[in-house]
């Protein structure tokens, strides 16, 4: 069965540019005058198979050129091909071979991040990071960046949910000691510091995914439990202020003790979410 393509596919994005003098020559330019690209969204670079493809590199060249846009005279940014470059700066070279051609910062962001996905290199924290460079420098929708690279809005929405994570448990998930799957599920816990202390739980006990939603699913019951106990001993006043919000906001509104003080909880799905609540808020009737 063939292998479902990532939106266009690498070679089609690169190829498709209008043909120019620039197109079909193969150049050899100075690596210490090549840059990184801006939108690269792999953070980290493994040593090791560095090393490896630099020892390939040195006994038999570079095989296939690496692709770049000029930004000044002898000054380049790199478009496709950052392994390569690194691996040849590591073993020494000079020069590269390079097809130097004209980008746009999208098309940059985009070839960076479908070379990445096609190579299986980035980790989901890594990819989740990259689509909401798109959606937010440029002012993209989920269905916009899905058709991009070939995936289900869905599955654009549930990498984007993973940057809601509190950032000691996207750690966990960059390093993949945690999967998406337990991921999706802590992420249906309201409370930050709850996510934390569970996914630490998870990881102790070695839970599968499926034993993760069970567990996460009892926590749910009995905090709901928790909040009715608590809703019980509110003044009638706060209870119909917290119906009232949430459904203006047509999202969970809890409103809490807390020993001398009073707080106020929003629940929202992801950014898109959040704008929408912060709308909402800024324009309530006084």
């Amino acid at each position: 069965m063939a292998k479902k393509r990532l939106g266009k596919g690498l070679g089609a994005l690169i190829s498709e540019k209008k043909e120019d003098k620039f197109e079909k020559d193969i150049v050899e330019i100075f690596i210490e005058n090549i840059e990184p690209n801006p939108f690269q969204p792999r953070e980290n670079f493994n040593k090791k198979s560095l090393q490896e493809l630099g020892q390939s590199i040195k006994d038999k060249g570079v095989i296939q050129p690496i692709t770049v846009r000029q930004i000044e005279p002898e000054k380049f940014q790199l478009v496709a091909g950052e392994r390569r470059w690194r691996a040849s700066s590591m073993v020494g070279l000079n020069k590269i071979p390079a097809i130097i051609n004209d980008f746009s910062d999208i098309q940059m962001m985009e070839i960076a991040l479908i070379e990445n996905l096609q190579r299986e290199d980035l980790n989901p924290i890594e990819e989740a990071q990259a689509y909401q460079r798109m959606l937010a420098e440029f002012d993209m929708t989920q269905e916009d960046v899905a058709k991009k690279v070939g995936k289900s809005r869905s599955s654009i929405a549930n990498f984007v949910r993973l940057l809601n994570l509190p950032p000691s448990v996207q750690v966990y998930v960059s390093r993949e000691t945690l999967t998406m799957g337990h991921a999706r599920a802590l992420l249906s816990l309201d409370d930050s510091e709850l996510q934390l202390k569970t996914a630490k739980y998870i990881i102790n006990k070695g839970l599968s995914v499926r034993e993760t939603e069970k567990h996460v699913s009892r926590m749910k019951n009995k905090e709901e439990s928790k909040e009715s106990k608590e809703k019980d001993t509110l003044p009638e006043r706060w209870v119909e202020a917290q119906e009232k919000l949430s459904r203006h906001m047509q999202t969970k509104v809890k409103i809490k003790k807390r020993k001398d003080k009073k707080v106020l909880s929003i629940a929202f799905n992801d950014d898109e979410h959040l704008k929408k609540v912060i709308s909402m808020m800024f324009h309530m009737k006084q």
